[in-house]
């Protein structure tokens, strides 16, 4: 049985005002988010960790498995006119938020379309609500915001302008991103070093 509402992200607009996304409340609905956060793995840090480091649950398991199926390939590149069966993805996850998060950015060259899902059942804040952005130094400047409530799904285009951030939030924010990437090596390859440069970047200003 499918953990997903595929027909949401069929139906979803897609907006291109500041740059192609899509906004898809209750993808998955009130069970399915009970279910999967029973199985959400026990991170204990402010940090992306890739699926193969954690452990977790059937039910989480099941969703990454329809998360990076064909469908929802299908689905999200009927969207944005683009085949993404064939591309590479990568998946990570998040528990907690830092104050260090959050800062405005595009994404990496070497991602296509970037796929967020949230999974808390609540969010009463202010903070902590990813704003895209038409610029890329003022977060105030947006054209949607987007509350991390649980079953909710966002997915844009990356592009040189795809600015997008959040204000800074303390706390737990759970999310899991899925990438479709540039096929290349090279891409791919490029994409780690950025993420090594942004790991090494935290841990600089954790220590001031």
């Amino acid at each position: 049985m499918s953990l997903i509402n595929i027909n949401a992200l069929r139906t979803a607009a897609l907006h291109s005002d500041p740059f192609d996304y899509m906004v898809v409340p209750g993808f998955l609905g009130a069970e399915a988010l009970a279910r999967v956060n029973s199985d959400y793995p026990g991170i204990e840090s402010a940090a992306n960790h890739t699926l193969e480091s954690l452990s977790y649950g059937v039910a989480f398991a099941a969703l990454m498995e329809e998360l990076r199926g064909p469908d929802v390939a299908a689905a999200l590149g009927e969207k944005f006119d683009m085949e993404l069966a064939s591309l590479p993805t990568t998946v990570t996850i998040r528990k907690f938020c830092e104050r260090t998060d959050g800062n405005i950015h595009t994404d990496h060259k070497s991602k296509v379309i970037t796929m967020l899902l949230y999974f808390n059942e609540q969010w009463d804040h202010e903070e902590g609500q990813l704003r895209l952005l038409r610029s890329k130094d003022d977060i105030q400047n947006y054209a949607a915001q987007v509350s991390p409530l649980g079953g909710t799904l966002l997915a844009f285009r990356r592009t040189d302008h795809s600015w997008h951030g959040h204000t800074r939030f303390v706390g737990e924010r759970r999310m899991v991103q899925v990438n479709y990437l540039d096929q290349s090596p090279l891409a791919i390859a490029a994409q780690r070093i950025s993420r090594f440069g942004t790991h090494f970047m935290k841990n600089v200003l954790r220590m001031r």
